[in-house]
């Protein structure tokens, strides 16, 4: 999903990169994490930036009903291809005319960054009531508390790229926006004031969790 507003050349050095060479996949790690948020009883899910579909098949296997889409048309092919039970759209969220009160479960991995954060209203509209939203997002290093967090990912990056000379180029790059737009500490006060009552988290490997419930 390329973000608003940002090109591949006029985003700033390192804005638009692709993640899909890496051996590691520091998104999969909060697949569990994530899932746990599910309410109980959930019947429709939601994921935004799906790209290839992998969080898309985990919550289709747990028998919930799973529309994912993504505005990267490569993605998107992959995803389909992949099958495993969701439906896929390739289309912008900002676009895609989501049903007020229709998701029980609505989740962005890695993906709320490549938009504007206001965004989650749209997505806060589309909850069914008792819904969830929950939001794996990455922020920038600024502070001395974000360096001492992002030291585990600075090791494992390292050893990954001593690794990679051996590993064939992926089928699919999945793009990523870097730096993200928003610090830890932001993103903290703008869910605040856009989803009150949500909670927010700090995670290791530069992520959040961000978790609204309706």
């Amino acid at each position: 999903m390329r973000p608003s507003g940002v090109t591949a050349s006029g985003a700033g050095r390192g804005a638009w990169v692709g993640s899909g060479r890496m051996g590691v996949n520091f998104n999969d790690h909060y697949h569990p994490l994530l899932l746990k948020q599910v309410p109980d009883g959930a019947r429709t899910a939601l994921d935004v930036g799906c790209g290839a579909g992998r969080f898309a098949r985990l919550l289709a296997g747990r028998g919930l009903d799973v529309e994912g889409m993504d505005a990267d048309a490569d993605v998107i092919a992959a995803a389909r291809e992949a099958g495993g039970g969701p439906r896929y759209r390739q289309v912008d969220v900002r676009d895609a005319h989501l049903p007020d009160g229709h998701y029980d479960f609505i989740s962005c991995v890695a993906s709320l960054h490549h938009m504007r954060f206001e965004t989650v209203l749209t997505l806060r509209r589309a909850l069914a009531p008792g819904g969830v939203l929950a939001v794996v997002g990455l922020y920038p290093v600024g502070t001395v508390t974000d360096f001492v967090w992002a030291l585990p990912a600075r090791v494992i990056l390292r050893a990954d790229r001593l690794l990679s000379r051996r590993r064939a180029a992926p089928a699919v790059r999945i793009p990523m926006v870097w730096p993200p737009p928003l610090s830890y500490d932001r993103t903290r006060a703008e869910s605040a004031r856009l989803l009150p009552g949500s909670t927010v988290r700090r995670l290791l490997l530069w992520r959040y969790l961000l978790v609204y419930r309706a």
